[in-house]
């Protein structure tokens, strides 16, 4: 079912894959009523710097704004920031707001994204707005110290500027090197070594049980001691508003290859487990680029353009002088092989099997051009057979 040039578009969600599916039913011909909502009192605005540059104070936080207030008033929004959705009647089409306001649509774009988990204990610092990465901010420096719970890309990355602000930093992963899942064990040692080569006492293999006053519990009963705790152990995707809709939910709102949810509701961006074609899997992807790019093919199948949504996942990481690029889907891989340069020198390009295809390509320190002929295998779902002979040409 697509929706009408004239009728009412909901999406729910103010963030960057929001605005994308915004901007794309403007650009696309929508002329209809479009209300753009969220939770948060802001604008949209970019979270990628909030872990690098906001922590740092590279930036200031007026940086941070996806568009000008001019470019958003361009679009002929009805725009409720501030607003949390708390409900949905798809058969009525119409979303339940928390000050008792029901808000009528012919389609529904779901953008709401994810919430991070947290641990038992007194609070402590997580990491996804910008009070937050200001307040963390505050907390670090010389003579302070940091507990992080967490060597996923955002502790990993928050850890490595707290570091280089002089803050005595402790990182603790129960996994056996941080994003082993994700990377592979070869990879994940090497990210672990610079760690520890610039001073960060990397704890693997150590769960976290909670938090107490002055620190955390380990596992095991120990204490590690620090001023201030950061907890990065992953997210929640936020679709409690949705249950009792109808809609399915696992692990996000289940969406088919088209984005589509059920007729005229669409899912975009971390919240959304949609089925990838070009992987022949399910996928909840938490990247900048995947929100974007999700959000736009939402709002133009909610048009009725019905093309599946089948990228080749992209993201990247900055952690102390390395630039990590990664494309495809790495999780579950079967084989890495290093194809150009070295672990030891944290200047590499590495290629992932699952089954008989290959199935993602990672990167560090390499020029970015490096990495395009291996985007566009990935993207032409190349048997790893064929891509063997891409990595002895590479290593030629």
């Amino acid at each position: 079912m697509s929706v009408p040039p004239t009728g009412r578009v909901v999406v729910v969600g103010a963030s960057a894959a929001g605005l994308a599916a915004a901007e794309t039913l403007r650009r696309e011909g929508h002329i209809g009523p479009l209300t753009l909502m969220g939770d948060e009192p802001a604008a949209p605005y970019d979270r990628p710097p909030l872990s690098k540059e906001i922590l740092s104070g590279a930036w200031s936080p007026d940086r941070l704004p996806l568009r000008t207030p001019a470019g958003l008033d361009a679009l002929d929004l009805d725009v409720r920031y501030g607003h949390e959705a708390i409900g949905a009647d798809v058969a009525a089409g119409t979303v339940l707001l928390s000050d008792g306001s029901e808000v009528p649509y012919d389609g529904l774009v779901v953008a709401t994204g994810v919430r991070p988990r947290r641990l038992p204990g007194p609070p402590a610092h997580v990491l996804r707005t910008p009070d937050d990465a200001l307040a963390l901010k505050d907390r670090l420096g010389p003579g302070r110290t940091l507990a992080v719970v967490g060597a996923g890309f955002l502790g990993a990355e928050a850890a490595a500027v707290a570091a280089g602000l002089g803050t005595h930093v402790t990182l603790l992963e129960p996994a056996p090197a941080p994003l082993a899942h994700a990377v592979g064990e070869d990879v994940g040692r090497m990210l672990a070594q610079a760690h520890v080569d610039h001073g960060v006492d990397l704890r693997t293999g150590t769960g976290v049980s909670e938090i107490v006053p002055g620190g955390v519990r380990l596992d095991d009963g120990s204490t590690v001691q620090a001023d201030t705790v950061l907890v990065a152990v992953g997210s929640r995707p936020n679709t409690e508003w949705l249950t009792g809709s109808g809609l399915g939910l696992d692990d996000g709102l289940v969406c088919d290859a088209y984005c589509a949810a059920a007729p005229g509701v669409y899912g975009a961006g971390d919240v959304a487990r949609w089925h990838n074609p070009l992987f022949g899997t399910p996928m909840r992807i938490e990247h900048r680029t995947n929100a974007a790019e999700q959000g736009m093919a939402a709002a133009r199948n909610l048009l009725g353009a019905q093309r599946p949504f089948a990228p080749v996942p992209y993201f990247w990481s900055d952690q102390y002088d390395m630039k990590i690029r990664a494309y495809g889907y790495l999780r579950g891989h079967d084989e890495m092989r290093i194809a150009e340069g070295s672990l030891e020198q944290r200047k590499f390009t590495a290629a992932y099997r699952t089954g008989d295809h290959l199935a993602g390509v990672l990167t560090v320190g390499m020029p970015p051009k490096s990495i395009r002929p291996w985007q566009q295998a990935l993207a032409a779902r190349t048997p790893w057979r064929q891509a063997v002979s891409l990595l002895e040409g590479a290593a030629a």
